[in-house]
C-alpha cells in the first residue's frame, strides 16, 4: 500500500518505475531464503521491498492504462464507434451517461480509447435533431461520437476528475451526435457478466420509480439497493453531509455484512430442522456459504464499489479460513482484503472513500479486540447498547482525520444522528427495500410505502440536525493527518497503556490548525478553475470579496462543487462582499449554492432585480487592510439589465501591483472607460474581458491596461473557442505574459512582494496522470 500511494503522489511517472516491481519480489524471496525471519533488520528488508513491489505494480499498471489514448488529433472530430454499453446508465435532466466499450472505430486511423465515458443530449425523450434514443444495460450500438482526452478542473483541494476517470479506466468523454442516427444492432450481450447485472439493476431501477412515482426520497431507497446515487437531490445529500450520515448514503460494509448475516442466520436455522442435510455437511458450513453468496449478490447489484469489495474480500478470507477449519486472525482478513482492493485498482488510494472505509473497520476490528470477553461477561441489552456506543466512539474516532484533512469539516451532531439513522437504515429501512425488490413482480405490497415512510420520518430529523452548527477547520498540512492518525492509534489503546492520553497531543495540530493569515497591504487572488464561466477570490489581512459565483452545469453548479470547497480549505466562513458581475449563466450559475451555504455580508451587481443585492456604480470605492478597491463601470445613472456591457468592472490597487477584473464587457465599454477612465485602468494583472472573446480586448484598451500577466478563465476546448488565438496574439505581442485556467489550472497570485507572483495549479500539484 506504501509503495502504490508513493506512485500516486508523483508529479511524473519515471521510467524506471515499473522494475521496481521484479526488484521488489526479488529481494523478498532473497530476504527470506537467507535470513531469519524475526530480525528486525530483515522485517525492514521485507518491508521496503513491499514498498518497492507496490510502487512497481502501480507504474506498470500506469503505463499501460496511459498507453490507451486518444490522439490529439482526433479531438473534437466525429468518429464513428461500434461497441456495448457497460454500465447502468445515468440520467440527468438532459439526457444519460453510460460507460462504452469500443469494438471497431471509423475510421480506422482514428486511435481510440477501449472505453469511453459518452453523454446523449436529448429534449423531450429524444435525442437533438433525431429519433428516440434510451440506452440499457448490455446493448450494441454504432454511434457517431465527438470525444475529447480526459480533463477535469484543478483546484487546491478539489475533486480530481481526471483521476475518477483513470481508476475507471474511462480513457476518453464525449457525446454523441444525432447525426447520423444512433444504430442499435442487439438488444442484449450476455458477455461479459456484468451485462446482465447492470440490465437487472436497471429493472430494478425503473420498477422503483413506478412504485414510488415522484415520492420526495425515492432516490434514497433506490441507493440503498442498487447504488445509483445520482437520484439523490443536491437538497438531500446537503442535509447528509452535514449531520455525517452521507456513508449510509453508499452501500457500506455494515450493510452488506448485515444481509449476510441475516440469510446466513436464516439457512442455519432451516438447515437444522432438515436433518439428512445435516448428514450430508454441517449446517454452520451451509450458514457461512449462503452468507458469502448473499454478500457477493448484493455487493454485484449495487454496483461493486470499494466498501463492497472490502467487505466481500473480508468475508471470502473468512469464510474459505471457516470452511477449511482453519483459524485467521482479524488483521491477516483486513490486509488480505487491503491487498485485494489494491492489485486490481491501484488508485483506490486516491478516493477518500478507501481510506474511510478501511479506518473504519481497522478501528472496530481493534477495538472488539480489546473488549469482547467484557461484553461477552456481562451478556443483555445494556451489554449491546455499550458495544454499540463503543463502536460509534471507535468509528467516529478513526475517521476524524480523514474527515477533517479531505472535507475540512466535522458535523458536531454526527455521533447523534448516526445513533439514530444507523439503526433505522440498517436493520429496518435496507431489508424492507431488498425485500421489496425481490418481491417487485408480486404487486399490491407496500413493502416500499412502509419503507419511504420510515425514511421520512428520519429525514425530518437529519434536517432539523442539519441546522445546527459544523466543526469546519482549514486545511491542514498532510504531516498534521498523520500525527492525528498517530493519536487516534494510541487512544484506541487499552486501558492502562503508557502514552495513550498523548493521542489527543497528536491530534491537537489538526484540529487547531490556523486560517491562512495575510499582512496588511497584501492581497491574494485566485482565479477558480470553474470551467467556461468566472470565480475569482480576492484575500486581504481580514477581508474575502469574491467576484463571480461560476456557472450552472444542469443541476449542479460551480458554486456548490468548485467554489465551496475552496472556501472551506482556505477556513473562510463569511464572505465580506460578492460581486456578480452580470447575470450570464457562466457567472452566476454558482449564486444561489453560495447564499445558502455561508453567511454574505454584501452582494453587489449589474442585476437591478437582484434580491438582497445593492448596484455596482463608477465612483464607489472603499478600502480594506491597506488595500483600495474602486468600481470603474458602470456608469452612474446607466439604465442596467445585466447583460454583459452591464458588467461591474472592478479595480484593486496594492503597494505591489494592480489588477482589473472587467466581467464581460465588450469593445464599446472598452472605448467608454478609455475615454472616461484611461489613468485609472493600467494594472499589472488583467483578467481578459468575456474570457478571451473577439468581442473585448481592443488594441487601444490593451495597450492602456498594459498588463504584465493576462489571465483567461476558460472551459477546455469549450464551443467558442476561448480565449481566441487572435486574441492572445495581441496580448502577447504586447509583451503580456498569458495564463489561462484550461490549460494551467487554478491561478494563485501574490501581490505581497516587490512583484506579483503566480502559481498555476497544474504546476504546483501535478499529477502524472493530469493532461494524458
Amino acid at each position: 500500500m506504501l509503495g502504490i500511494l508513493l506512485l500516486q503522489s508523483l508529479a511524473d511517472l519515471p521510467a524506471w518505475a515499473w522494475a521496481a516491481l521484479p526488484g521488489g519480489i526479488l529481494l523478498h524471496f532473497f530476504i527470506l531464503a537467507v535470513c531469519h525471519l524475526r530480525s528486525r533488520s530483515v522485517l525492514l528488508g521485507v518491508l521496503l521491498a513491499g514498498v518497492a513491489a507496490g510502487l512497481g505494480w502501480a507504474a506498470w499498471r500506469a503505463e499501460l492504462r496511459l498507453a490507451d489514448a486518444l490522439d490529439p488529433a482526433w479531438e473534437g472530430r466525429d468518429v464513428r464507434v461500434t461497441g456495448r454499453v457497460v454500465s447502468l446508465p445515468q440520467g440527468f435532466e438532459r439526457g444519460q451517461r453510460f460507460e462504452f466499450q469500443v469494438e471497431a472505430a471509423e475510421p480506422r486511423q482514428a486511435r481510440v480509447p477501449e472505453r469511453l465515458w459518452l453523454s446523449v443530449y436529448q429534449r423531450d425523450g429524444t435525442a437533438e435533431g433525431g429519433a428516440a434514443t434510451l440506452f440499457q444495460a448490455g446493448e450494441r450500438w454504432v454511434l457517431t461520437v465527438r470525444l475529447k482526452r480526459p480533463h477535469g478542473s484543478a483546484n487546491p483541494g478539489g475533486f480530481d476528475y481526471e483521476a475518477w476517470l483513470l481508476e475507471r479506466n474511462l480513457r476518453a468523454t464525449g457525446y454523441v451526435r444525432a447525426s447520423p442516427a444512433p444504430e442499435r444492432q442487439d438488444e442484449f450481450v450476455p458477455w461479459p457478466p456484468m451485462n446482465g447485472i447492470h440490465r437487472l439493476r436497471q429493472g430494478l431501477r425503473q420498477a422503483f420509480a413506478r412504485e414510488l412515482g415522484d415520492a420526495p426520497y425515492g432516490g434514497i431507497l433506490s441507493a440503498l439497493v442498487i447504488g445509483d446515487q445520482r437520484t439523490i437531490p443536491n437538497a438531500q445529500w446537503a442535509v447528509f453531509n452535514r449531520t455525517g450520515t452521507t456513508h449510509l448514503m453508499s452501500i457500506s460494509g455494515l450493510h452488506v455484512t448485515l444481509i449476510a448475516s441475516l440469510v446466513g442466520w436464516l439457512v442455519l436455522r432451516l438447515w437444522r430442522r432438515l436433518p439428512a442435510l445435516c448428514l450430508y455437511w454441517p449446517a454452520q458450513k451451509a450458514a457461512i456459504l449462503s452468507a458469502w453468496l448473499a454478500a457477493l449478490s448484493y455487493a454485484l447489484l449495487a454496483g461493486f464499489g470499494i466498501p463492497a469489495q472490502r467487505t466481500c474480500l473480508m468475508l471470502t478470507v473468512a469464510a474459505l479460513a471457516m470452511l477449511s477449519s482453519r483459524n485467521v486472525g482479524v488483521g491477516r482478513i483486513l490486509l488480505l482484503a487491503l491487498a485485494g482492493v489494491l492489485i486490481p485498482d491501484p488508485w483506490a488510494v486516491l478516493a477518500p472513500g478507501f481510506w474511510l472505509s478501511f479506518g473504519a473497520v481497522a478501528a472496530l476490528l481493534w477495538l472488539s479486540l480489546q473488549l469482547a470477553p467484557a461484553w461477552q461477561a456481562r451478556g443483555g441489552w445494556r451489554a449491546w447498547g455499550c458495544e454499540f456506543a463503543r463502536t460509534q466512539w471507535a468509528a467516529t474516532l478513526a475517521t476524524l482525520p480523514i474527515l477533517l484533512w479531505v472535507f475540512q469539516q466535522f458535523p458536531l451532531v454526527s455521533p447523534l444522528a448516526n445513533l439514530l439513522a444507523i439503526p433505522l437504515v440498517s436493520f429496518i429501512i435496507t431489508p424492507l427495500c431488498l425485500l421489496a425488490a425481490l418481491l417487485v413482480w408480486w404487486p399490491g405490497l407496500p413493502l416500499f410505502s412502509w419503507a419511504h415512510t420510515l425514511l421520512s420520518g428520519l429525514m425530518a430529523v437529519l434536517e432539523w440536525l442539519s441546522a445546527m452548527p459544523l466543526w469546519q477547520p482549514p486545511r491542514a498540512d498532510f504531516q498534521a493527518a498523520l500525527l492525528a492518525a498517530l493519536g487516534v492509534f494510541l487512544l484506541l489503546l487499552p486501558r492502562g497503556v503508557p502514552g495513550k492520553g498523548a493521542g489527543l497531543m497528536l491530534l491537537l495540530p489538526l484540529l487547531l490548525w490556523p486560517r491562512p493569515t495575510l499582512a496588511p497591504g497584501s492581497l491574494r487572488m485566485t482565479v477558480l478553475d470553474v470551467g467556461q464561466g468566472q470565480a475569482v477570490l480576492l484575500e486581504t489581512a481580514g477581508h474575502r470579496l469574491l467576484y463571480d459565483a461560476g456557472p450552472a452545469y444542469g443541476s449542479d453548479d460551480a458554486g456548490r462543487r468548485v467554489v465551496l470547497p475552496y472556501l472551506q480549505g482556505r477556513g473562510i466562513a463569511v464572505l465580506d462582499l460578492l460581486v456578480v458581475s452580470h447575470r450570464d449563466n457562466d457567472h452566476a450559475g454558482g449564486l444561489n449554492s453560495l447564499r445558502q451555504a455561508l453567511p454574505v455580508r454584501q452582494l453587489m451587481s449589474s442585476m437591478p432585480d437582484l434580491e438582497g443585492g445593492r448596484l455596482c456604480s463608477r465612483g464607489q470605492a472603499w478600502e480594506w487592510d491597506e488595500v483600495r478597491f474602486s468600481f470603474l463601470h458602470p456608469e452612474p445613472g446607466r439604465p442596467l439589465d445585466g447583460k454583459n456591457g452591464d458588467s461591474c468592472v472592478l479595480r484593486a490597487e496594492t503597494r505591489s501591483g494592480r489588477l482589473l477584473l472587467t466581467g464581460d464587457i465588450e469593445v464599446r465599454e472598452e472605448a467608454s472607460l478609455l475615454a472616461g477612465q484611461r489613468p485609472q485602468l493600467s494594472a499589472e494583472v488583467l483578467l481578459m474581458s468575456h474570457h478571451g472573446s473577439t468581442s473585448s480586448s481592443s488594441l487601444p484598451f490593451v495597450a492602456a491596461v498594459g498588463p504584465r500577466l493576462a489571465l483567461a478563465s476558460a472551459g477546455y476546448r469549450n464551443r467558442f473557442q476561448h480565449p481566441r488565438p487572435e486574441v492572445l496574439e495581441r496580448y502577447e505581442g504586447l509583451g503580456a505574459q498569458v495564463w489561462r485556467t484550461d490549460r494551467d489550472g487554478a491561478l494563485v497570485l501574490d501581490f505581497s512582494g516587490g512583484a506579483v507572483a503566480i502559481q498555476p495549479w497544474r504546476q504546483a500539484g501535478r499529477r502524472y496522470w493530469w493532461g494524458r
